[in-house]
């Protein structure tokens, strides 16, 4: 499989092989520090500072995102992504060397938190939009899975990883961590610093420039459709995906092996679909048709997980979730990434990405208030088919099927070419 990736990659050039191990090693390190550091602050602060220190991390995460967004439009994507693996780098360092000096403070460990929130919200923008800077449109679908292989094998390695390292110790896996990312930040040399149309400083006050992509992703309706949609369907989605899956399994007795598989279940349905998947179907059925019925296909795996009182019943499912959801994500986002002014691209993705966090907060929430008056199985259920039902709200968007009908040539800076105002 990963020499399968690696042909791939070869054929689109040398940047495209140093944003895929780039992004491997960046999962991979995130998927270590999500085991390691609640695991450190839950020893030494218990609950309560962990508690504390995910709201701060939450809201400095929610916040900083569109604020920092105007920079991926301003400079180049790979010289940000340098600096911003490199912050993080330095973070993980800092978790080390207080666990090394035995010095834990809850203040210093938010302070970290925020500062990787600050990195991330300069991170990811850039990276979810750098792909359609390093290939011709036509070959942007096919950047596009390997870039999404890459972030699931490093989903599929990471829990085993994180948990092998936590094993040997604490300060051994946030070293590590620090290894990998410098490791991604040395990856990304390989993309040319001077992609795009990121050449220097902007062109007016950061202000402006903000309000503008706020009001561009408002003002265009196949985008504030888009974006409300996915908002709503990842509400009533996102809690099968993560925190109804350990309650379900308990809920049956079965040991936390499941667990494991289950996520991993999850994690290679989302890698076949990368890898390939996602192509095969959109042809057989058409784009708009893939991206419906993979909102309802993931909707309907997730209630026969609820339903199920077999453990391999719901790794299965699981699977067929993941697949479906590389699937639907994949159709839409090379159609998105290219509608989108290549100057406006990082301030729209930090908005869709501003929306996944208030639906990461808004579904367990929703999840919680459920489980209060009905059983997991019931919450489970009638959560999977109200995501099932969320795909009609896609029949509903202004203009998504005609975009969707475009091909890659066509569909390139549609957004400006049907609101000129918003992108001048």
């Amino acid at each position: 499989m990963i020499k399968k990736m690696r042909a791939r990659a070869t054929a689109l050039g040398r940047p495209m092989q140093g944003l895929m191990a780039s992004e491997v090693a960046t999962v991979l390190a995130l998927m270590v520090g999500y085991v390691a550091v609640p695991w450190w602050v839950a020893q030494h602060g218990g609950g309560q500072d962990l508690a504390l220190n995910g709201v701060v991390v939450a809201i400095a995460s929610f916040l900083l995102m569109p604020l920092l967004s105007p920079l991926g439009d301003r400079w180049p994507k790979q010289r940000l992504m340098m600096a911003s693996l490199m912050v993080l780098s330095l973070g993980a360092c800092g978790y080390a060397l207080m666990i090394q000096l035995d010095a834990y403070r809850l203040a210093l460990v938010m302070a970290l938190g925020v500062l990787g929130a600050a990195a991330s919200g300069v991170l990811m923008p850039a990276t979810m939009s750098i792909a359609a800077e390093l290939v011709p449109a036509a070959q942007l679908p096919e950047a596009l899975s390997l870039q999404r292989s890459a972030q699931s094998l490093g989903r599929v390695l990471g829990p085993a990883l994180g948990g092998a390292l936590v094993s040997l110790g604490t300060g051994v896996a946030l070293w590590a961590q620090c290894g990998l990312l410098l490791g991604a930040a040395w990856a990304v040399r390989s993309i040319p610093a001077a992609s795009g149309h990121a050449d220097g400083p902007a062109r007016g006050p950061w202000r402006r420039e903000l309000a503008q992509g706020l009001r561009a992703a408002w003002a265009v309706p196949v985008e504030r459709g888009w974006t409300l949609v996915g908002l709503i369907g990842t509400v009533f989605l996102l809690p099968g995906f993560s925190m109804l899956v350990p309650l379900k399994l308990q809920s049956l007795g079965l040991s936390s092996g499941w667990l494991g598989a289950a996520e991993t279940g999850l994690a290679l349905g989302m890698l076949s679909g990368a890898l390939g998947g996602n192509l095969w179907v959109a042809k057989w059925l058409g784009r708009f048709q893939t991206r419906f019925l993979s909102t309802v296909i993931q909707g309907l795996g997730l209630a026969l997980a609820g339903w199920t009182a077999q453990g391999v019943v719901i790794v299965l499912a699981l699977f067929v979730v993941g697949f479906a959801n590389s699937c639907g994500v994949l159709v839409g986002q090379t159609h998105r990434m290219l509608a989108i002014p290549a100057h406006f691209r990082s301030r729209l993705n930090a908005v869709s990405m501003m929306s996944l966090q208030i639906a990461s907060a808004l579904g367990p929430a929703l999840a919680g208030i459920g489980l209060a008056r009905a059983s997991v199985d019931a919450v489970y259920i009638g959560l999977g088919l109200a995501g099932s039902v969320s795909a009609l709200g896609l029949l509903l968007v202004p203009g998504l099927r005609e975009m969707l009908a475009l091909d890659h040539e066509e569909v390139k800076e549609w957004y400006a070419k049907q609101h000129p105002h918003l992108f001048a």
